[in-house]
């Protein structure tokens, strides 16, 4: 059995690329006009216009001075995946299937992570595998490029979120970015090491991150890397827990058993030098040497499945202390570029090739490090540093295939504002309750240090660029602070909308997402007509589509959804009475479409400084409606009004309106080559 087969059966949780059907390209045309499109993701526009007017941004200035500065209108909901899909395809959700990054299996109303849909693979014998895993996207409609590389248009798509798997692409190459997971099939899973963690402080933290105590046996400690989920194991676990209510007590014991074999680990040994304060790991047959707060090198790594199968890894090691205590961080295992479990890009050679071209890059959709920045397990200090390698990356990339000159239209999207925004919103904001004066002296300026490093990235594309060269520079929306989190299906039980007995739900962490953990607990869905789950989004238990629905479509629908808007409208802050929602949104007054059935019949748009809770997001209702944010997670875009969240467009050449629509991009670039525009389209040619 080849062994590039056995390979591409590996990703239980995380992903394959879909089988997609291949168009034939057209024969080769030639087209004289370029166009380069720059996503800077999550760029405010107040920021821009602010930070422009006080000199900081001089090529943003100038491009300003040509063509012009516009809120770029998002979309319902104001989140990246929402946006970028409305993005590469000119519609509105209803016609692409985005609505939110999580989506919810109608039968057991769990939720899963959007974007893709999963088939775990088969296993004879529980070690011979049988069939592939498939990881399909489940964005509709026509990406701008597919259309245009029909026709002849050379493309080079780069990074774009929403584009895993990657799609063929006729006379283009496309490396694809977010949902591309890690290792694990996660966001992005972080593995913290220290001496000084309490044994009640072991386990999985609320938001991605893995955290084991180290015991010393002299200056040596030794320990285990947490890899995939074996998909053997998880084949049998996921068998069980299938039996659903007929589930037993030796069941019950199975699963326990199982899921202590369930993950493939990589041992290690770290070895302290307390006197020179450094360290060093022996890990996966290298050993390698370390000092506090520099970032080791890429480091191949290698979970063995069973003898047949193995999936290949890479990964950076940060001695966060090595004091009086030993602090030891593990980033993400990122998927390796000439070596990952099935293709990230396409033709599937692109991604290795620009490896042996460039060296090391960062595979994982959601590149920066956010989680644990937000788990208390890294500094401000630490997180800038690492962010500015994220850009770094992606910026790598994308001027050496401006430099190809293989290309008609280019479009290059980095993340790093989005993620700086989410994590350093405080230290602009003397109101949320996580400012601090004294950070904010050190730090407070770091989201305008990554609006002028993309600035400087801009200067640096424009060098590379042949005169005559479009350049057009999105962001997918703005930004608020989040000063205060709502329990939305915690007011819906109060409301009487939703039931739970016994005790309420317990709290739930992305590892509850990714490793199939419980959801829903409690809930008394016979007598529940309403649920809240995602940013801001409210699902009715609908009869015939629930599995135990009990609203009737139609007029009792529509009676619910003008009943529940009217008492959104009123939740006021129990502190100051401050107004928190600012719009809702009925489904079919803002979606349109095959997909229409699939969204909410309500979408919640929050006023500024209010944002849903984490446990919101995926289903839980834990005491309280209001709570203040204490989380460095501080400032957000997802469930507030998109009417007031508009992304960024700066163009050099004016557009013909002033409310231009993210929706609007994808029909600009298929008039500037010439070539006719869909009828099912939403947006406009802004040129």
């Amino acid at each position: 059995m080849n062994m590039r087969f056995l390979t591409a059966l590996l990703l239980a949780a995380g992903a394959a690329v879909s089988v997609l059907a291949c168009r034939p390209a057209a024969p080769r045309a030639e087209y004289p006009q370029k166009l380069v499109i720059i996503g800077f993701d999550g760029m405010d526009p107040d920021l821009v216009r602010e930070w422009v007017d006080a000199g900081h941004l001089p090529t943003f200035k100038r491009l300003i001075a040509q063509g012009g500065l516009y809120p770029l209108a998002t979309t319902h909901s104001p989140e990246s995946p929402t946006a970028w899909a409305s993005f590469a395809t000119g519609v509105n959700a209803g016609k692409h299937n985005i609505y939110d990054f999580l989506v919810r299996d109608t039968t057991t109303y769990f939720p899963d992570l959007g974007m893709v849909r999963r088939e775990p693979p088969k296993f004879f014998l529980n070690y011979f595998p049988v069939s592939r895993p498939k990881v399909y996207s489940t964005r509709g409609g026509t990406s701008f490029w597919v259309t245009a590389g029909e026709a002849g248009v050379r493309s080079s798509i780069l990074t774009v979120p929403v584009t895993f798997p990657p799609e063929h692409v006729p006379n283009g190459e496309l490396l694809a970015g977010l949902p591309l997971p890690d290792i694990r099939g996660t966001m992005g899973t972080f593995s913290y090491y220290a001496t000084d963690l309490s044994r009640y402080e072991e386990g999985n933290t609320e938001m991605g991150g893995i955290l084991r105590r180290l015991l010393m046996d002299g200056d040596v400690a030794r320990s285990e890397l947490v890899g995939p989920p074996n998909p053997v194991v998880r084949q049998q676990i996921l068998a069980l827990r299938a039996k659903g209510q007929a589930i037993t007590d030796e069941d019950r014991r199975r699963i326990a058993e199982l899921e202590t074999k369930e993950d493939v680990r990589i041992p290690f040994t770290i070895r302290w030098n307390r006197a020179a304060k450094t360290a060093t790991v022996e890990i996966a047959g290298q050993t390698v040497a370390l000092e506090p707060g520099k970032m080791s090198r890429w480091i191949d790594l290698e979970f063995r499945i069973n003898f047949l199968v193995r999936i290949h890894g890479m990964a950076q090691l940060l001695l966060m202390n090595a004091d009086n205590e030993l602090q030891l961080y593990i980033s993400p295992v990122n998927w390796k570029p000439d070596n990952p479990p099935v293709p990230i890009s396409s033709p599937s050679s692109f991604a290795g090739d620009l490896f042996r071209k460039l060296g090391y890059y960062r595979t994982l959709g959601w590149a920066e490090a956010t989680w644990p920045l937000n788990e208390g397990r890294m500094d401000e200090h630490t997180f800038m540093e690492d962010l500015y390698r994220a850009f770094d990356d992606r910026a790598q990339v994308i001027l050496d295939r401006i430099d190809a000159r293989n290309w008609d239209v280019l479009v290059g999207v980095i993340e790093s504002p989005d993620r700086v925004q989410h994590m350093f919103w405080r230290l602009l904001d003397p109101k949320h309750p996580m400012y601090d004066a004294a950070l904010a002296a050190k730090y407070g300026d770091s989201i305008l240090r990554i609006y002028r490093r993309a600035d400087q990235f801009i200067a640096e594309v424009l060098e590379h660029l042949d005169a005559g060269t479009e350049l057009m520079i999105v962001s997918d929306h703005g930004f608020h602070s989040w000063r205060k989190a709502v329990n939305l299906n915690t007011w819906l039980v109060q409301q009487g909308y939703m039931v739970v007995h016994g005790q309420p739900p317990g709290e739930k962490k992305l590892e509850d997402l990714f490793g199939g953990g419980e959801f829903w607990e409690n809930v008394d869905w016979s007598r529940t007509r309403a649920y809240a789950m995602g940013l801001g989004q409210i699902y009715f238990n609908l009869r015939g589509r629930e599995s135990q629905g009990i609203v009737s479509p139609g007029a009792e629908a529509r009676q619910l959804a003008d009943e529940l808007a009217a008492k959104l409208l009123t939740l006021a802050d129990p502190d100051d009475g401050s107004r928190i929602i600012r719009s809702v949104y009925k489904r079919d007054d803002i979606y349109s479409g095959e997909y229409l059935a699939n969204a909410a019949e309500l979408q919640v748009g929050m006023e500024d400084g209010y944002r849903v809770s984490w446990q919101t997001t995926l289903g839980g209702s834990p005491p309280g409606i209001v709570y203040e944010n204490m989380k460095k997670w501080s400032g957000d875009h997802g469930g507030y009004d998109f009417a007031t969240t508009a992304g960024v467009l700066i163009t050099a050449k004016p557009i013909n309106t002033p409310e231009p629509s993210i929706m609007d991009i994808a029909p600009t670039v298929l008039k500037y080559f010439g070539l006719a525009i869909p009828g099912y389209i939403d947006g406009k040619p802004l040129w």
